[in-house]
């Protein structure tokens, strides 16, 4: 594709530069959630919205950020490319497939390995926060992944909404699966609660924004969609940012009140196990698949990334009393971006291999897709 041939405005240059930098904007959120807490403990709370004498709508933070992010993703979907997804689908198909297949073939190891320490639950707390994050949609935000390299976006659009459409079915009968490899009644509370809340939370709470964001680029002109790409896209990549923040500002606060340094390795380790164990299948099925280098890109992302905001919010309301079974949800968060930096990350060596082994040409800032002329999309 060719591309654009006007000069960027300063806020084509600004984002760019924040997309350029992400990954260590991501750490920032952490380390600020670690020592300013406060302002994203306020956010997290639901606060009364004043519109009226009488009208004072309650509006919590993380579910307008999450929207706004959709929202962008949405918008920036070349929507003529959709139809080339369903037509050439086997990167989408293989997606949800891996999508279903990961946590069936990395939960029962890492279970294993855990019931063979000499925690009491056998390590059943940090397998039921795995479940949680592993059977979740693709996450939203590995649509700001894919702009910020060379992925390609309408796949993993396709991916986000088809894995969160299935979600309410897909869910549940993973968990049911895997519940047996849970003691001390955290199947019976993980389960009762999915089935009242889970697979509806990802349904309202995803498909809506992102299909909006679709059709808002059907409905403007092309001189309307240009300028609404420039407002919309730096200030969800910024909504991102704040709501990473707002969500390590919750599990965070818990551990500093009672710091637990055996907790944090653990889930550190646990983590960064299923982690690295989802982005590696994903880069040997996009090398069995021989994607191309933008497919393969965004398959290996949709393998690795879950929506951890979800199974934070679903971890809390099942399991109240147990906030420090955030960590490894927190921890899963920080190291899928930074998996996520590397494999979009066209200008590193090891990047490009990680990202499914396919070489990748760096094209730089210019090339960021929000900004090639919307006509060329459609």
């Amino acid at each position: 594709m060719n591309t654009p041939t006007t000069a960027p405005t300063p806020t084509d240059r600004a984002t760019a530069w924040l997309r350029h930098r992400l990954g260590r904007a991501v750490l920032l959120s952490y380390v600020c959630a670690l020592f300013v807490p406060g302002p994203g403990l306020w956010l997290r709370h639901t606060h009364d919205l004043p519109l009226g004498p009488v009208i004072h709508p309650p509006v919590s933070a993380a579910p307008c950020l999450l929207s706004l992010v959709l929202f962008s993703a949405g918008l920036q979907v070349p929507v003529r490319e959709l139809g080339r997804v369903l037509r050439r689908p086997s990167a989408l198909i293989a997606g949800l497939a891996l999508h279903l297949a990961i946590p069936l073939l990395v939960i029962p190891l890492v279970a294993f390995l855990l019931h063979r320490t000499p925690d009491t639950d056998g390590g059943s707390g940090l397998v039921t926060a795995m479940i949680l994050v592993v059977t979740m949609p693709v996450a939203a935000g590995a649509t700001v992944w894919t702009g910020k390299g060379d992925g390609d976006q309408p796949t993993m659009v396709g991916l986000v909404l088809a894995s969160t459409l299935l979600s309410p079915l897909t869910t549940p009968l993973v968990i049911e699966f895997l519940a047996p490899l849970l003691r001390g009644g955290y199947a019976d509370s993980l389960t009762t609660n999915l089935h009242t809340s889970g697979g509806g939370f990802t349904l309202v709470g995803v498909v809506p924004p992102c299909a909006t964001g679709i059709l808002v680029r059907l409905a403007l002109p092309a001189s309307l969609l240009s300028r609404a790409l420039e407002l919309v896209v730096p200030t969800a990549l910024a909504g991102s940012l704040i709501l990473t923040y707002v969500n390590a500002s919750g599990a965070l606060g818990s551990f500093i009140a009672r710091p637990r340094p055996l907790l944090l390795v653990a889930a550190l380790t646990v983590a960064a196990s299923v982690c690295l164990l989802s982005f590696v299948l994903g880069r040997c099925a996009a090398r069995v698949l021989r994607l191309d280098p933008p497919a393969a890109s965004s398959l290996t992302l949709a393998c690795g990334m879950n929506n951890s905001s979800a199974s934070a919010v679903l971890l809390t309301a099942a399991l109240p009393d147990k906030p420090h079974l955030l960590l490894p949800v927190l921890a899963y968060g920080l190291l899928q971006k930074t998996a996520a930096n590397r494999v979009v990350n066209p200008g590193a060596a090891r990047g490009v291999r990680f990202a499914g082994g396919l070489r990748t040409r760096g094209r730089g800032p210019a090339a960021v897709r929000p900004y090639r002329p919307p006509s060329r999309h459609g």
